[in-house]
C-alpha cells in the first residue's frame, strides 16, 4: 500500500450523504447504520486499484455483519461494536490490528462507546496489549461506574472482565511503521473507524476506535474517547461518529454540538452536520469528517477532506460504500 490515510492542510471542502431525509416528524426508516474507516488526503492517486477494492471489500463485509444484526431485530449497541470490533482487527485501518505507532515507536489506542436509550457510555484510551479496545469500552460502560479509564488501569480492568490481552507486536505492521518513519520528518495525522445505528426499537448507538496520530507526543489523546467530540449518541436526536483532527472535534465538541443543533434550534440532521464540519471546523481549518443517523432513520456522512472511507445501509434498501 502506498500510504494509510493521512490528513494534510486543507484544500477543498466535498459532503456526502444519503439521498434520505426527513421532510415531516416521520420514522422512514426502522433501521439504519453508517460507518467510517477515516477521513483524510485520499485521492485515486494514492492508491492502486486493487488497494482500492481491497479497501471497499472490508468496508462492505464491516457495513454486512451491522445490518445482519440490524434486520435480524438485534441492537443497534450490538451492531456498532461488532462493527468496529471487526475493524478493529483488520490492518487496513488505524484502530486495533492496524494501529499507527508514536513517536516513541508505541501503540496507544483509544475506543468510546454511547447508548443513545440512556446516554451511558464508556471508554478507554492509550491502551497497548488490548487486542480490541472497542471491547473494553464496552466493559467499561456496562460494568463499572466510570466512563472513561486510561493505561494501565483500563487494560488491567479489561482483563478482569474477560476482554482478550495481546503482546505489543500484535500491533505492528510494516505500513504502519514505514508511516511512523516518514512521519520523523513530517507529522502525518490519522483517521480512525466508527460506526453509529438505530434499531427497531428506536435506540441509537455510536461507537468510535483509533490508533491516533502517527508520530504522536507521549500521552497524547484525541477526541475519540472523549464522549461528545468524537463519540455521542442520544435517542431524542441522533447517533454521531467522527474522524479527523482530533484537537479540533475535542474543541468544538463536534458530536455533541450536531446533536445540541437539532434539539435546540430544530436543525435537520444534514443541517446541522453541515453547519458543524462544513462551516464551524472549516472557518477554523479543523479538517475530517462524520458519521451521523438521527432516530428518524435519515443518514448523513459529511466531511471536509478529500476523502473519507465511508459506507451506510438503511431499511428501505439503500446500501453504498466510497472513498473519494
Amino acid at each position: 500500500m502506498k500510504s494509510k490515510t493521512f490528513l494534510l492542510p486543507l484544500l477543498l471542502v466535498f459532503v456526502f450523504a444519503s439521498s434520505c431525509q426527513r421532510t415531516d416528524n416521520q420514522k422512514i426508516n426502522d433501521w439504519a447504520i453508517a460507518i467510517h474507516g477515516g477521513a483524510g488526503a485520499m485521492t485515486p492517486d494514492n492508491y492502486t486499484q486493487d488497494e482500492i477494492d481491497g479497501y471497499k471489500v472490508e468496508l462492505n463485509a464491516a457495513l454486512n455483519i451491522g445490518v445482519t444484526i440490524l434486520k435480524d431485530g438485534g441492537s443497534s449497541l450490538d451492531a456498532v461494536e461488532q462493527v468496529v470490533r471487526y475493524l478493529e482487527d483488520c490492518p487496513l485501518f488505524n484502530a486495533g490490528r492496524g494501529a499507527v505507532f508514536t513517536n516513541d515507536g508505541k501503540n496507544e489506542l483509544d475506543a468510546a462507546i454511547m447508548f443513545g436509550k440512556d446516554l451511558t457510555a464508556g471508554a478507554v484510551a492509550g491502551v497497548g496489549d488490548i487486542k480490541n479496545p472497542i471491547l473494553a469500552a464496552r466493559k467499561v460502560m456496562e460494568n463499572s461506574p466510570h466512563v472513561l479509564m486510561v493505561g494501565k488501569g483500563a487494560s488491567l480492568f479489561a482483563l478482569q472482565n474477560g476482554v482478550e490481552i495481546v503482546d505489543s507486536s500484535y500491533f505492528f505492521t510494516d505500513t504502519s511503521y514505514r508511516d511512523l518513519q516518514r512521519s520523523l520528518e513530517r507529522d502525518k495525522k490519522m483517521g480512525t473507524v466508527g460506526c453509529v445505528a438505530l434499531d427497531i426499537e428506536g435506540n441509537l448507538a455510536a461507537a468510535t476506535s483509533t490508533g491516533g496520530m502517527t508520530n504522536k507526543r507521549y500521552g497524547r489523546v484525541g477526541d475519540v474517547p472523549i464522549i461528545g467530540a468524537g463519540t455521542y449518541a442520544n435517542n431524542s436526536t441522533c447517533a454521531v461518529s467522527a474522524t479527523g483532527h482530533g484537537e479540533f472535534f475535542i474543541r468544538y465538541t463536534v458530536a455533541h454540538d450536531i446533536s445540541a443543533l437539532m434539539e435546540y434550534k430544530g436543525l435537520s440532521l444534514a443541517k446541522a452536520s453541515d453547519e458543524v464540519v462544513q462551516k464551524k471546523l472549516v472557518d477554523v481549518g479543523g479538517e475530517g469528517g462524520i458519521i451521523a443517523v438521527d432516530k428518524w432513520g435519515n443518514v448523513h456522512l459529511s466531511f471536509n477532506s478529500l476523502g473519507m472511507f465511508r459506507g451506510y445501509a438503511t431499511e428501505n434498501g439503500e446500501s453504498k460504500v466510497k472513498i473519494f
